[in-house]
Parts: structure tokens; C-alpha cells; sequence
């Protein structure tokens, strides 16, 4: 069954606290980002060791199943790191669009293996946390906007960056409490 496109603006998270999940992107340490990237692959790891077919269950219709958010988060690891490249390498750059939604139909996320999904995520969030532990200094103040017109230092970014897995975490414990 599909997924309405979730087709909001999430760059709010830099202003106020999520009410959703709770977290307040405009206040996160940026020394933590790195860290955080691996913890947060790890509680990954621990949800993907759980029975295929706990993880490919979506448990109502407008939320993906624990597999997929899986796959997501690996995927907005690899992104997010293609996009730091970019805005240290380049004088703002604009990324290329990306439709999470039909990323996640086309690369078929449920259909994906879990064990694999889970090397892939610590693999991709490894290399993100390795690029955000060099950044020092001034170069925390460079610049990078999406191709809607969304502008980021990489501050702001890396702190956008962090609540999208832990927003996911809380989706994962709502359908599956105890397991993370």
C-alpha cells in the first residue's frame, strides 16, 4: 500500500522544538553530531537484528514499516554527507532535489535485507560522523541551500540532520516498544 508523500517543511526543526518527537534541533551541540551519528546507527543495528517480518509490518497506513525507516535514515546518511562535501568543497552550492518518497518505492525499502540495510546504515553513518569530526572553526559558518531555496550554514544543517533519525527512532518504538 502507499505512503502519502509526507510534503512538509521540516526546516521548523531549527526554530522550535519538534512536538512530535521531542527534539530541539536549534539547541544541539555541534561537537555531539559525530557521535551521535554512531549511537544512533547502533540502536539502528540492535532494531534490524529483529525478525524480518516484525520489521517489514507497517503498522497503519500512513507510516512506514521499521525496515523502510531503516533504509531511509541509511539513505539520508548518504545524502547528507554527499551534501557536506558539497558545502565544504563548494562556495554555496544548491543540491539536487531528492524524493524520499519515491526513492523509497523505486529502491523497493521493504523489500531490502535487514542485515545487509544494517551494515549499509553503520557503513553510511561512519563516513557522515568521520566528515563532521574534521569541521573546526569557521568552516561550521559555510553555506549550502536545497533546491526549494532551503539555505543552511553547516551548523544549522548538521543540527537538521540529527533530528531526522531520532524522529525515526520514536516512529520505529511506537510500532515496535521494547525492541530499541
Amino acid at each position: 500500500m502507499p505512503i502519502t508523500p509526507d510534503d512538509k517543511n521540516w526546516t521548523w526543526v531549527l526554530e522550535r522544538p519538534c512536538p512530535e518527537c521531542g527534539f530541539n534541533a536549534s539547541t544541539y551541540p555541534t561537537e555531539d553530531i559525530a557521535t551521535f551519528l554512531r549511537a544512533n546507527a547502533a540502536l539502528w543495528s540492535m532494531l534490524l537484528a529483529a525478525p524480518a517480518s516484525d520489521l517489514r509490518r507497517r503498522r497503519s497506513d500512513g507510516r512506514w514499516s521499521p525496515l523502510e525507516y531503516a533504509c531511509h535514515v541509511r539513505d539520508v546518511f548518504v545524502l547528507f554527507h554527499e551534501r557536506l562535501t558539497l558545502m565544504l568543497t563548494q562556495d554555496d552550492p544548491t543540491y539536487p532535489n531528492w524524493d524520499q518518497d519515491r526513492t523509497a518505492v523505486e529502491e523497493r525499502y521493504n523489500d531490502q535485507d535487514p542485515l545487509l540495510v544494517s551494515v549499509q546504515l553503520q557503513t553510511a553513518a561512519g563516513v557522515l560522523a568521520d566528515t563532521f569530526t574534521g569541521i573546526t572553526g569557521a568552516t561550521w559558518n559555510r553555506t549550502g541551500r536545497r533546491s526549494d531555496g532551503a539555505h543552511f550554514t553547516i551548523t544549522e544543517f548538521g543540527r537538521y540532520l540529527v533530528h531526522d533519525p531520532v524522529h525515526h527512532v520514536r516512529d520505529v518504538r511506537q510500532d515496535l516498544p521494547g525492541l530499541i
